[in-house]
């Protein structure tokens, strides 16, 4: 796999799993920073799904767990809070 694919388009996952040692901690970090440079309306369940697939395999990978929170997380419905959810009069 090389750098640049459009489900890793910094090469973040690649770098993070060729590192040893690594903490959960730096995964969360380095996991962020691969969300927040997504593009918008990217569907990220769908793109944390095809890292898994990639890299599930490594399954003693700090980078593994957090991934897998990640499309949990991806996966829960989320409240739509604000003025966008109150009743209008």
């Amino acid at each position: 796999m090389s750098k640049g694919d459009s489900s890793d388009p910094k090469g973040l996952m690649v770098d993070a799993y060729a590192m040893e040692g690594l903490s959960t901690e730096e995964c969360r970090s380095i996991f962020l920073d691969w969300a927040l440079s997504a593009p918008d309306g990217v569907d990220m369940q769908t793109q944390i799904a095809a890292l898994l697939a990639r890299y599930g395999e490594n399954a003693d990978h700090p980078m593994t767990q957090v991934l897998r929170e990640g499309l949990e997380q991806a996966q829960k419905p989320r409240r739509r809070g604000g003025w966008k959810s109150r009743a209008r009069s």
